[in-house]
């Protein structure tokens, strides 16, 4: 196993042209072991987003190596890069992105099926990561009949369904009341993190820090310090 899950160095990135350029990374290392769960914090344009997609091998930097799960990300041509985030990495988006007229069984299958595996073993292996999260009783209901922790619950079952070495969450409370907020990120760090799993959360929420294992806070593109989280 390499000694990093993630390991980034003096990343950088610009956007835009002339007087409209502006640096949205400026030299960014950052590094995170297996077993480790991470928050990125700060406020909003801070280069939060920015640095997991080039992490995640959504957007490449301009400068600087990244280095994931072993793997020279930015050193490998497109389709390596597509077919490693098909197979390593794992998101959980904000607005939880199901689709409406899948069930909730179909919609953690995707990763499956998008990796050619058989229709009806796809459906099953969904079926078990749905018992992971407890909503193996919902299973042949659409998103729109789920609530917003269980609908949560949904998109964690799909993003580990292909066992992904890397988990990225998107602000994965804040569509949640406090008590369902705490409750899926204490499933998270208990049910779905383990030793040879690393996952970053980015969040402006508060009340989830104390079950960091450290806290990265960024401003203005730059990483301005690391802070121990509570780890509960």
């Amino acid at each position: 196993m390499p000694k990093f899950a993630i390991d980034a160095r003096a990343v950088t990135k610009w956007f835009g042209e002339g007087e409209a350029r502006t640096c949205a990374l400026r030299e960014v290392s950052v590094q995170a072991r297996f077993g480790e769960m991470l928050l990125i914090v700060g406020p909003s344009g801070s280069g939060k987003t920015t640095l997991l997609s080039v992490i995640s091998g959504i957007l490449r930097p301009d400068s600087g190596d990244v280095v994931v799960d072993g793997v020279d990300l930015w050193k490998q041509p497109n389709d390596a890069i597509a077919e490693f985030r098909l197979n390593r990495i794992g998101f959980v988006f904000q607005d939880y992105h199901l689709f409406a007229r899948l069930t909730t069984a179909e919609n953690v299958a995707i990763p499956l099926i998008l990796k050619r595996q058989p229709w009806n073993a796809a459906i099953d292996e969904a079926l078990k990561y749905l018992k992971i999260v407890g909503l193996e009783s919902r299973a042949q209901l659409p998103p729109v009949k789920l609530s917003g922790g269980e609908q949560q619950r949904v998109a964690i079952a799909r993003a580990i369904v292909s066992q992904p070495d890397i988990l990225i969450f998107d602000e994965p409370t804040a569509s949640l009341d406090g008590d369902t907020g705490r409750s899926i990120i204490e499933f998270v760090k208990h049910q779905v993190l383990n030793d040879n799993r690393c996952i970053l959360i980015v969040t402006h929420d508060s009340r989830i820090f104390d079950y960091a294992d450290r806290i990265l806070r960024m401003e203005d593109g730059q990483l301005k310090g690391i802070d121990p989280g509570g780890a509960k």
